[in-house]
């Protein structure tokens, strides 16, 4: 058998004729009125419009993708039962929610009882006054 001795096994089908009289009558398969009927049509992409939305002033930036950590002052940690702090006492005592990353002490306030800081940053000031009240920052 070769190329030219194969048949095909299903008749063909005749094309469905649009509009009145035959192949493209009336509106070409384009339907009435509307952009989309007319020639030369451009629809303009979603992008540019999300480009429209953003700000147009000088020097705007996106926020930062860094973690900005929870402030937590001395005079917040005074209140705290317990002498040891670390995230999960933090927590525990409501001072901060389940999705905060990162917490941070500073040394707004005064603390009289001795404590201990367990895996938190701490500013300078806030180690200072822990010391001198007889605590310790690890």
């Amino acid at each position: 058998m070769q190329l030219h001795q194969l048949k095909p096994t299903t008749k063909s089908k005749n094309k469905k004729r649009i509009g009145r009289g035959g192949k493209r009558g009336t509106y070409s398969g384009r339907g009435q009125k509307g952009q989309k009927s007319r020639a030369g049509h451009v629809i303009r992409p979603a992008e540019r419009d999300l480009i429209q939305r953003l700000p147009k002033l000088r020097g705007h930036k996106f926020k930062s993708l860094k973690i900005k950590p929870i402030v937590l002052n001395l005079g917040n940690l005074e209140k705290m039962k317990g002498d040891v702090i670390n995230m999960k006492t933090i927590l525990e005592a409501g001072l901060i929610r389940k999705s905060d990353k990162e917490v941070k002490i500073l040394g707004k306030g005064a603390i009289k009882k001795p404590i201990k800081i367990e895996g938190l940053k701490i500013s300078k000031s806030a180690k200072k006054k822990i010391e001198s009240a007889g605590g310790s920052v690890s």
